[in-house]
């Protein structure tokens, strides 16, 4: 019967996005998430200093613009690799469900300081707008822009490597942070152009206001996925009925229900009710919930999985949203 239900549900599961078999788990997993904060980190300060000079030689608000926003990349890198670590430690005796919670409070302050230094860019645009400067050294913002584009390339080439490795969603978050960047950097160069070969003095604040209005909207999307996080939200359906599918493959499950889910951090958290016939012995309906959870734990990796075993046709009170 084991057998059988490996068999079904490898079937039936759907794809998945990362194979198990490939996913690192434990130190190794610890050491790459390490190394891509670390990364990620060092190339924001090193985009900050050329991106500095830049602007000293340009004045281009544009490229202030994109100044800060490799500040915020430096202070959400550094909060981001101080918040995996701290994810990372295992669950003690007072923090049973783990410290997963560390990343979604960590991006609630990144969110905070996102938004306030967007507010400040927007105010220095408005006033360049109504007082419009032409700018020095524009090839020179230029080629700081490409390198820019090139080193952030690099960092979200390891981060999608690490992504695929160990499935974190705090440097997927990040990883995603920094895509952005790169439209950023982009939208700078044909800022610099504009106003280089046509003269338009407005293109560089306008496209200031542009990027300040991206930085909230990328405020905003951090911050509401911490709260998401923070206030336990399910899983999306899609991954909802993929745990139901994976437990209904089992012939001795007829029926499931109470099904909660929920995310800390790395580590997911699935609970739910398995329905099977009533006349099983219990050491026979034990080892089926076990072979449930193993599969389960195929389809989720790391995942932390509790099933209750009920019997099926037994009337009982049950949640509507379960």
């Amino acid at each position: 019967m084991a057998d059988e239900f490996r068999e079904r549900t490898t079937m039936n599961a759907g794809p998945s996005p990362q194979p198990a078999q490939q996913r690192l788990t434990g130190p190794e997993a610890g050491r790459l998430l390490r190394l891509a904060t670390t990364a990620s980190v060092a190339t924001a300060s090193v985009l900050i200093v050329v991106k500095f000079g830049a602007f000293v030689l340009t004045d281009s608000v544009s490229i202030l613009s994109t100044l800060i926003d490799s500040l915020l990349d430096a202070a959400a890198s550094v909060v981001n690799l101080l918040a995996v670590r701290h994810a990372l430690v295992p669950a003690d005796r007072e923090h049973r469900f783990g410290h997963g919670k560390a990343e979604p409070l960590a991006a609630l302050g990144q969110a905070a300081f996102i938004t306030g230094s967007a507010i400040f860019l927007i105010i220095e645009a408005s006033h360049r707008f109504f007082t419009p400067r032409p700018l020095e050294n524009g090839e020179i913002g230029i080629a700081v822009m490409v390198f820019s584009i090139v080193a952030t390339l690099g960092l979200v080439s390891f981060q999608r490597y690490v992504i695929r490795r160990t499935g974190s969603l705090a440097i997927q978050a990040d990883s995603l942070h920094y895509v952005g960047d790169i439209l950023v950097n982009g939208a700078v160069i044909v800022a610099l152009l504009v106003t280089a070969q046509l003269g338009w003095l407005y293109a560089d604040p306008l496209f200031g206001l542009a990027i300040a209005a991206y930085i909230l909207y990328t405020a905003w999307q951090i911050a509401s996925g911490a709260l998401d996080m923070l206030m336990d939200r399910e899983l999306p359906d899609e991954d909802r009925r993929r745990i139901r599918d994976v437990a209904l493959a089992h012939p001795a499950v007829v029926g499931l229900h109470d099904l909660r889910t929920r995310a800390s951090g790395p580590q997911v958290f699935i609970q739910a009710h398995i329905e099977m016939d009533g006349g099983l012995s219990l050491i026979d309906a034990h080892t089926i919930a076990d072979q449930v959870e193993e599969a389960l734990s195929e389809a989720f990796p790391g995942a932390e999985i509790i099933l209750h075993q009920d019997p099926h046709g037994i009337k009982e009170e049950r949640a509507h949203f379960g």
